[in-house]
Order: C-alpha cells, then sequence, then structure tokens
C-alpha cells in the first residue's frame, strides 16, 4: 500500500471509531493484537478457499501441530 492510501484508510477507521463513540455513546476498548492477527487468518483462509473452489481444488484443514 502506498503512502497516501496508508494515510486514506487510518483517517477513514479514526472517523468510523469516533462516529460510533458519539452516535452510540460507547468508549473506544482496543482488542488487542492478537484480535486483528486472527481476523486477518480468518481472511486469507475464505480467500484462499475460494481460490482453491475457482480452479477446481477443495482445502482440507490440517490438525494443528504441538
Amino acid at each position: 500500500m502506498d503512502k497516501a492510501k496508508a494515510v486514506t484508510a487510518c483517517a477513514h477507521k479514526l472517523a468510523w471509531l469516533i462516529y460510533a463513540m458519539l452516535t452510540k455513546g460507547e468508549e473506544y476498548m482496543d482488542q488487542g493484537q492478537e484480535y486483528y492477527e486472527e481476523k486477518y487468518r480468518q481472511r486469507v483462509i475464505k480467500n484462499l478457499t475460494k481460490r482453491a473452489e475457482q480452479i477446481g481444488f477443495q482445502l482440507i484443514p490440517m490438525a494443528e501441530s504441538v
């Protein structure tokens, strides 16, 4: 992402947070790094699954290693 898009994305996120706080009367709660990492992981999995289906494959989850 180039600099201008990053600044626009940050401004949009801040505007959305302020709007939500003003309209709902709620305080901002930082959800932590783990929340965003899990959200990113789920988005990647969804995109990979969709891409695999487009080319005729099916993703099968592996058992998590310890």
